[in-house]
């Protein structure tokens, strides 16, 4: 029978990076939400921004954490969503729920970049 070495730890960079995806999800979520609230001043292109990037961040921190090779790739890939997410959000800077969302967004994507040109 052979031993299988314990997988290497995350790295603290790593972590931080899963952190602010599962932080940007939370906020995405909670911020839908609140559109669906809003009613007719909820803008579809909003929502859909939401949805993309509630759902690759979770993705993206799932990969992460799990060491998947597929993981860099997916951190582009999420960095864009939330890029796109936070200018979607922008759209209504009078609302401090989608400004909360946004500078989640932007913190994300900011992590997820530098993850993205890292080493596993």
């Amino acid at each position: 029978m052979t031993q299988q070495s314990a997988a290497p730890r995350i790295s603290k960079a790593m972590q931080d990076a899963i952190e602010a995806c599962m932080t940007c999800h939370t906020t995405c979520e909670e911020t839908m939400s609140a559109c669906m609230q809003m009613g007719g001043q909820a803008q579809m292109q909003v929502m859909r921004a939401l949805m993309d990037c509630s759902e690759l961040t979770r993705m993206c921190a799932d990969l992460m954490m799990r060491r998947s090779p597929l993981s860099m790739d997916m951190c582009e890939l999420c960095a864009r969503a939330c890029d796109i997410c936070a200018e979607a959000c922008m759209a209504m800077p009078d609302d401090p729920q989608l400004m909360r969302c946004a500078e989640a967004c932007r913190r994300c994507a900011e992590m997820c970049r530098s993850m993205a040109g890292a080493e596993m």
